[in-house]
């Protein structure tokens, strides 16, 4: 894979860690800017509205701009956002930054995942995806724990300021790894397609299906992420420590999930729909029955960690190949997909621990969303995935 395809996942990184870190920070800021905890929460619903508004909206603005202004300027305006949440005292210009920054992530991701497919063969986006990706798993697995040891050892205000240094090296990679003329229109596809003719692909059934399928599979995915810690502490009875552990699990999980779906999403996505599809399921039913066993909690994240992982990213492959005919909104298209699921699955298990389901209820939750997915997928999987050169345009 090219270099400047690594570089774009330094930044992916940064950004992911920053979407993932309020989980450990939130009781500190509210402390510190004097709010409930639960106003404090109101920051991670602003960031996953802002990335869902965000990916359409950023691809739109900047569809005619060259793809390194348009990456550099994204990255540069996250590392802002993040000095200016790291100095203020105001609770509601903290919230305006997390909304800036998501907007700037998803915008940065939107137009990296589109530039992405103009490094590469035809026939390699799902490679190209799975470098991209790898720059979430390794958030997960280094920079979430990282920033909430950080954040525990001075303040929450460091990891905002860590996340802005982290910028700095991204912002050098964009420089150096994309050519000033790089454009976002992959081979085989049209440079002049217009917005209006991009923004008509959705009303194509194949491309809306598999976004719809992979938000319902990152649904699951952070319905239960968003609500290990009390599982780990209250249902395995393990301390507080080993949250951070079972969370690493889960990211090491993730990425050898993305990694080997990387090699197998292009060729062959059907295999990795009708096989992963149905483990996955099975995984969240056993997870869901073997939580309180310690050994078998630590085994099943990891597995859940790459079968959800490796199913969602060929899914968000599939709306990469099925949008080749909007070469400039597509990645917003599958940005889009991603944050749906990752907005609306912890809504919905936050949902029966209203409802006293227990701490298991959003493992439940994820086992649900799962079968959905695989009632629609499984009777149309020659629908969603055909052979490779039927989607090539």
């Amino acid at each position: 894979m090219p270099l400047p395809l690594y570089l774009l996942a330094v930044a992916v990184f940064a950004m992911g860690t920053s979407e993932f870190m309020l989980a450990g920070l939130v009781p500190d800021i509210a402390a510190s800017l004097n709010v409930s905890v639960g106003a404090a929460g109101l920051l991670t619903s602003a960031f996953a509205a802002g990335m869902i508004v965000g990916a359409p909206l950023m691809a739109a603005l900047a569809r005619r701009w060259p793809a390194r202004a348009s990456l550099l300027s994204f990255v540069l305006v996250f590392a802002v956002a993040h000095v200016v949440g790291a100095l203020t005292t105001s609770f509601t210009i903290l919230l305006i930054t997390r909304v800036l920054a998501a907007l700037a992530n998803a915008g940065f991701l939107a137009v990296a995942l589109s530039t992405a497919a103009t490094l590469v063969a035809p026939d390699q986006r799902g490679r190209a995806l799975a470098v991209l990706l790898s720059g979430t798993t390794v958030a997960t697995i280094a920079g979430v724990p990282g920033g909430a040891l950080l954040g525990t050892l001075l303040s929450w205000r460091s990891t905002f300021w860590a996340i802005a240094l982290l910028c700095l090296p991204a912002a050098l990679g964009v420089v150096k790894g994309i050519p000033a003329r790089a454009g976002r229109t992959p081979q085989g596809t049209s440079a002049g397609s217009s917005l209006r003719h991009e923004i008509a692909q959705l009303a194509m059934p194949r491309l809306l299906l598999v976004m719809l399928l992979g938000a319902l599979v990152n649904a699951a995915t952070f319905a239960t992420f968003t609500f290990l810690a009390p599982i780990v502490t209250d249902t395995a009875g393990l301390g507080e420590l080993w949250v951070s552990v079972v969370l690493v699990l889960f990211g090491v999980g993730s990425f050898v999930g993305v990694t080997l779906a990387g090699r197998l999403s292009d060729q062959h996505p059907g295999i990795v729909i009708a096989v992963g599809g149905p483990l996955l399921m099975l995984g969240w039913v056993a997870l869901a029955a073997l939580a309180a066993q310690p050994a078998a909690l630590l085994l099943l994240v990891f597995v859940q960690g790459a079968l959800s992982f490796a199913l969602g990213s060929t899914l968000i492959t599939r709306v990469l190949y099925e949008a080749a005919s909007a070469p400039t909104m597509g990645g917003s298209y599958a940005t889009a997909a991603l944050n749906i699921g990752a907005a609306g699955g912890p809504v919905v298990a936050a949902a029966t621990l209203r409802a006293n389901a227990g701490d298991l209820g959003p493992v439940w939750v994820s086992g649900l969303l799962v079968a959905v997915a695989l009632l629609i997928a499984l009777p149309l999987r020659r629908f969603i995935a055909p052979r490779l050169g039927q989607t090539i345009r």
